[in-house]
């Protein structure tokens, strides 16, 4: 996505396994893609997917901590929410 916008990269030296290496090259040839490219979109999906992964791990954590506080979920709306859910589900 270029965009007009000029982009800063920086080069990372990245050793594979020779599987690794080679499935890469192989999927690169077929899609007619850059390996670099492929790579790198790789590793942005991975990351957005840990950034993701941690965002959740936090909300856990908070929700466990603030279990029967006054910030805790309103009983009656908890109740409401999983029965529209069991409900969407089961349809």
């Amino acid at each position: 996505m270029d965009c007009g916008i000029i982009q800063v990269m920086k080069n990372f030296h990245l050793p594979l396994p020779d599987h690794t290496y080679e499935a890469l090259r192989t999927e690169a040839q077929r899609s007619r893609v850059p390996a670099t490219s492929m790579a790198r979109q790789a590793i942005q999906t991975w990351l957005q997917a840990r950034k993701k992964a941690g965002r959740r791990k936090a909300i856990e954590q908070y929700a466990a901590e603030m279990a029967g506080s006054k910030f805790d979920l309103d009983a009656a709306l908890e109740r409401a929410t999983v029965e529209l859910l069991l409900d969407s589900e089961s349809k």
